[in-house]
C-alpha cells in the first residue's frame, strides 16, 4: 500500500512544483502511474475537490500571499499563475477570496487559503466493503452517450439522467457507463445490454464492453448516496490495500436493478476492471 501512496503523494508534489508553469493531466497521472481517467476519479473521492479545484484554489491561495508580501503588479502576479488577463484574474480571485486582488493588499484583508495536500489513509475496522472478483465475456450494450469534461461531470451526469427520464428513448437504463476519450473528457452511456433481434431505439447506438476480470461491488440503499458511498470507499479504502491485481481499461460500469419498494432495499452495482499482476 505505501508504494501506492508514494506514488499519489509523487504526483501532488509535481502539482506544487508547476503551479506557476503548465500543468496537463496526462503528466500529474503518470507521476501516480495511473492513467488520467482512474487519477481524475481517485483525487476526487479521496480529496473532495477535482483536480482542477485543487489546483485553482493553491494557485489562488499563493497569489494572495504575493499580493500581500510584494509590490508586483497585479497583472504579473495573474500571467504567473496561468491568467491572460487582470479581469479574468480578478473574477477567479473574487470567486475564491470573497475581494478583489487590489483589496487583498490593503491591512486586515480577509483571505482564505488551501495548504498543500498530504495523502495519508488509514485503514480502520468497521468500513465493511463487500465484493467479488468475476470473469466477464465480452457483452454489448446499447444506448446514448454524452460527453462530459471530467471537471464538470459531478453535475453533469445527474442531469443527463434527469434528461434521459423525460424521454427514456426506449431504454430502461440498466447500466451507466463510463468510457476514457482523452484523459480529460468521457462519454457516459445510459445503456441497456444489446439484443441483436430486438431493434435499436431510435438516437441510440452499440458498444462493446470488453471481458476479462471485473471487481464487483454491490450497493444497498436509496440512490445516489448508497453508490457514491461505496465510490469512494473503493477509491480511497479498497484500492489502496488491493494485492494481486491492478487497474485495467479506462471505464467503469454501473448496473442499476430495478428499485425495490423501499428505497432503502435498492441494490445496485459498481464494477471495475482489472488485471492480475
Amino acid at each position: 500500500m505505501q508504494g501506492w501512496i508514494d506514488g499519489f503523494q509523487e504526483s501532488v508534489a509535481y502539482i506544487e512544483q508547476n503551479l506557476s508553469g503548465t500543468l496537463e493531466i496526462e503528466e500529474i497521472a503518470k507521476k501516480a502511474a495511473l492513467s488520467p481517467f482512474y487519477y481524475q476519479r481517485i483525487f476526487g473521492a479521496m480529496c473532495g475537490m477535482t483536480v482542477g479545484e485543487y489546483i485553482r484554489a493553491r494557485r489562488m491561495t499563493l497569489a494572495a500571499q504575493e499580493l500581500m508580501r510584494s509590490e508586483q503588479k497585479v497583472i504579473d502576479i495573474a500571467v504567473k499563475y496561468g491568467y491572460d488577463s487582470p479581469d479574468s484574474f480578478a473574477k477567479a480571485f473574487r470567486h475564491f477570496h470573497g475581494i478583489t486582488p487590489t483589496e487583498a493588499r490593503e491591512p486586515g484583508a480577509g483571505l482564505r487559503s488551501l495548504a498543500p495536500l498530504h495523502i495519508k489513509i488509514t485503514l480502520e475496522g468497521g468500513n465493511m466493503l463487500d465484493y467479488k472478483i468475476v470473469e466477464k465475456a465480452p457483452f454489448t450494450v446499447v444506448g446514448i452517450k454524452k460527453r462530459f469534461d471530467a471537471e464538470t461531470s459531478y453535475r453533469e451526469v445527474p442531469a443527463f439522467w434527469d434528461e434521459w427520464m423525460k424521454d427514456m428513448k426506449g431504454l430502461k437504463g440498466i447500466f451507466g457507463i463510463c468510457t476514457d476519450m482523452d484523459g480529460k473528457t468521457f462519454d457516459y452511456w445510459i445503456a441497456d445490454l444489446y439484443l441483436p433481434w430486438e431493434e435499436i431505439p431510435a438516437g441510440c447506438e452499440t458498444f462493446q464492453i470488453p471481458g476479462g476480470l471485473w471487481a464487483q461491488f454491490p450497493c444497498i440503499g436509496a440512490l445516489p448516496d448508497a453508490m457514491q458511498k461505496v465510490n469512494t470507499q473503493i477509491w480511497s479504502e479498497w484500492l489502496p490495500s488491493l494485492q494481486g491485481y491492478a487497474l485495467a481499461g479506462n471505464y467503469s460500469l454501473e448496473f442499476y436493478m430495478p428499485p425495490a419498494k423501499n428505497p432503502e432495499d435498492t441494490v445496485s452495482y459498481i464494477c471495475i476492471p482489472l488485471k492480475k499482476l
